[in-house]
């Protein structure tokens, strides 16, 4: 499968190598063993040359894999109106986590200008310095009598009222790979080795991630993720919201089909040039590093830091709900090169063999009085 893939150019290969001896020194600064969740960290998020910090090229055509704001103007008008939404029951500000090339404030900002509803101020929070430029210089190129209105945060904000959202950032976020083996559990590490690295299991030392673990009940001789990163974000999340609605987009299950007897080797995926792979120590650097998202371990999470849980259903409903198809009609069928590649688009949005089904939407909130219009119907809570 790896021999298929597209060869990195010299200077890739040059990168990925000056990453993967930063990787290694830390692992014996850590006494040779490291946590996978640490290796993921530091393979996407190592300061000037992790896989999102670095520069290269990861949305579109062009990078690694594509995602939805990137596919079609229509996703981003769609949550523009659940933004519109929130916004009225809270207060005139936005909050994106993880805004990638700044595509999706792009349109949610177009459409919320032809809404009459535009945010009083659209923060952004984003660890890749590359990516706040190109988010910066998009802004400025399509909405540039917008730009005063958007901030780039290094923090979250003490305090917060109105929408958040984040697409497609709790599946970047560093997990760790879990055992379970002849009734016991352990946690699966990092070391080093002449050829790269590789896995090495070691009892759990860490008190959170084990009562976890022992929180889950699969089957003897069984792998998989727990990502205490995204429990630990959306209780940060839930801390500061004043009143609103946080709204987290991702492909993911349900605690009990995350755990499901038939997935015994859990969800771990890697995307390098568009190809799907399992490898994650080929290429550090060059390529994306993912796990699908434990929705149920999102809602407890929310739901004991206060929040309210408003909704829960695939994107295809959430779309749907939101008016994507109403979006579609305000174009004329007759104009064929504008029309035909829409509907395309919305097909892939929404088709349960794209990304219809797979991809899940999840509402918590705070002094949220009127039932959110994405989750009109569809409702999905029963498979937390």
């Amino acid at each position: 499968m790896l021999n298929s893939l597209p060869s990195p150019s010299p200077a890739a290969l040059a990168h990925s190598h000056h990453l993967t001896q930063f990787i290694q020194h830390d692992i014996a600064t850590h006494g040779g063993w490291i946590s996978f969740a640490r290796y993921m960290e530091l393979a996407l998020y190592a300061p000037g040359l992790g896989y999102y910090t670095a520069g290269a090229h990861k949305f579109g055509e062009a990078g690694d894999f594509i995602t939805a704001p990137e596919l079609s103007i229509l996703f981003g008008k769609t949550l523009a109106r659940q933004m519109q939404q929130i916004m009225a029951q809270s207060a005139p500000h936005i909050l994106e986590l993880g805004a990638g090339s700044g595509k999706l404030a792009v349109d949610m900002l177009t459409e919320l200008a032809a809404l009459n509803a535009l945010p009083d101020s659209y923060s952004i929070l984003e660890v890749s310095a590359d990516l706040r430029q190109r988010q910066r210089a998009l802004v400025q190129e399509k909405l540039p009598h917008l730009l005063a209105r958007v901030q780039w945060l290094d923090a979250l904000p003490e305090k917060f009222s109105g929408a958040m959202i984040a697409n497609e950032v709790l599946d970047a976020l560093p997990v760790h790979l879990v055992d379970w083996r002849d009734g016991g559990v352990q946690e699966r590490g990092v070391v080093a080795t002449e050829s790269g690295f590789a896995y090495a299991t070691r009892d759990i030392v860490d008190a959170e991630l084990l009562a976890a673990a022992h929180h889950i009940s699969v089957p003897d001789d069984y792998q998989s993720e727990i990502c205490l990163a995204a429990r630990g974000l959306t209780q940060s999340l839930a801390a500061r919201l004043e009143q609103g609605a946080l709204l987290f987009i991702d492909y993911g299950f349900g605690a009990s089909e995350f755990y499901h007897a038939q997935r015994n080797r859990g969800t771990l995926m890697c995307h390098y040039r568009h190809h799907a792979h399992d490898d994650a120590f080929y290429l550090p650097g060059l390529q994306d590093i993912t796990a699908h998202v434990n929705f149920t371990a999102i809602a407890e999470c929310g739901i004991d830091a206060g929040l309210e849980l408003l909704g829960y259903t695939n994107q295809a409903f959430f779309l749907i709900n939101g008016g994507i198809t109403d979006l579609l009609a305000q174009e004329d069928p007759e104009n064929l090169r504008v029309y035909l590649p829409l509907s395309a688009q919305l097909q892939k949005l929404t088709s349960p063999s794209e990304m219809g089904d797979l991809f899940k939407v999840i509402a918590l909130g705070k002094g949220i009085t009127s039932a959110l219009t994405g989750f009109a119907r569809g409702d999905l809570s029963r498979a937390l």
